[in-house]
């Protein structure tokens, strides 16, 4: 058993002197089993002691990796499982004192994630490698290959081609946002774009807010049929659920100003007049700002009553047939009959003046919701688009 010893003792070099001898195995048979059983009884199993022959001499370890698959990246449950490796036998041995495990490990870890401009975020998770047992005085451990060729390597083995794209070793995982433009951006627009035309629908003549509230009731339906993809952790509220809520919140808008309209439409000829500062503010600024010229149908009153002034007041000149007599008793009749014309006329007027304004109010709000939705579509659009600009640099800078 001398020879067989020999060798192996020639394989794993000086760096195991202190370790191994001739004298300390014990081998029953010469066979490469029990040369194998002899080790791992008083070599293999000594785990705590450093293969150094001073214990001052710092161990080297040169590491490389190859990141064959990212599995999936979990972002809805917080309890993380135990790492899983498959077992292995194989330990490489030179005659130089260097020893080699290529153990493949499945690695399950903890990361924050950064969701703020989900789907077209990236993720940056460090990993940190080290001896949880010895401090950089016993153990250095240095990298054999630089992080490009790494990268490279990985690349090329890589086997998942799945949401998650690998743009750095270090780790940067970028996700791949087709899904969630199809699934989710795509489908909201169609319908907030759908309920922006609704706009264009004569409240007058059809039910407007029956449209509304099944565009509602969809709307609520695609959200929670959609709600498992979008994440549910990280430090801040993802941009596309703000964008979500203000699609709701103005088909809820346009809902309740749409009922309003209707509203108008059929009592505004019992409502008060309007205020001073309501005419002000929304049927003047607000008006031209909404590019609605202002209510002028008021002035039709004012001509009219100009004509009865001048039936009542007729010009001097003009002769009658008649007696004095006769023309006073006759003018007196006309009088008590314009009187009561004109009254009658002045309130039709005041009326229909007020209903008027009151119409023409919710025109101007119905407008101004309509340069809303407009305004909202266009920023939103534009903000997406750079998002998805921004990701496309990344991949090229990276």
């Amino acid at each position: 058993m001398l020879p067989i010893i020999n060798k192996m003792y020639r394989i794993l070099g000086p760096n195991l002197n202190g370790i191994l001898s001739a004298d300390t195995i014990n081998c029953s048979q010469p066979t490469a089993e029990s040369l194998l059983q002899a080790l791992r009884e008083s070599v293999f199993n000594k785990t705590e002691v450093r293969p150094v022959i001073n214990p001052r001499t710092p161990t080297k370890i040169n590491m490389s990796f190859i990141l064959y698959a990212i599995l999936d990246v979990v972002s809805k449950y917080p309890n993380i499982p135990i790492t899983v490796s498959p077992s292995t036998y194989y330990l490489y041995l030179y005659n130089n004192g260097k020893a080699e495990d290529r153990l493949p490990i499945h690695v399950i870890s903890s990361c924050n994630l950064d969701i703020y401009t989900f789907p077209f975020d990236i993720q940056n998770c460090t990993y940190t490698f080290g001896s949880y047992k010895h401090t950089i005085r016993d153990v250095h451990i240095l990298f054999s290959e630089p992080g490009e060729a790494t990268l490279k390597k990985s690349l090329q083995y890589m086997e998942t081609k799945g949401e998650w794209q690998l743009t750095d070793v270090i780790i940067v995982l970028k996700r791949r946002p087709t899904l969630y433009v199809v699934n989710l951006l795509i489908p909201s627009y169609c319908l907030i774009t759908v309920d922006l035309f609704s706009f264009l629908l004569p409240p007058q003549n059809t039910d407007r807010s029956a449209f509304k509230m099944t565009l509602i009731l969809g709307y609520t339906v695609f959200l929670l049929l959609m709600n498992d993809l979008l994440p549910v952790t990280g430090d801040t509220i993802p941009l596309i659920n703000v964008f979500f809520s203000l699609c709701l919140a103005l088909m809820v808008a346009s809902l309740l100003e749409t009922i309003v309209i209707t509203n108008i439409l059929c009592g505004s000829s019992d409502y008060p007049p309007l205020p001073n500062w309501v005419k002000v503010l929304f049927l003047h600024y607000l008006a031209r700002l909404v590019c609605l010229p202002e209510n002028t149908k008021g002035t039709i009153s004012c001509s009219l009553e100009k004509e009865i002034s001048q039936i009542r007041y007729p010009e001097k000149g003009i002769k009658s047939p008649l007696n004095h007599e006769q023309e006073l008793k006759e003018l007196r009749n006309i009088h008590k009959d314009v009187l009561t014309i004109r009254q009658q006329v002045d309130k039709h007027f005041s009326t229909d003046q007020n209903s008027e304004e009151w119409i023409h109010l919710g025109e101007v709000i119905d407008r101004f919701l309509f340069a809303l939705y407009v305004i909202f579509l266009t920023v939103s659009f534009f903000t997406i688009l750079i998002f998805w600009m921004y990701w496309y640099s990344f991949d090229k800078k990276s």
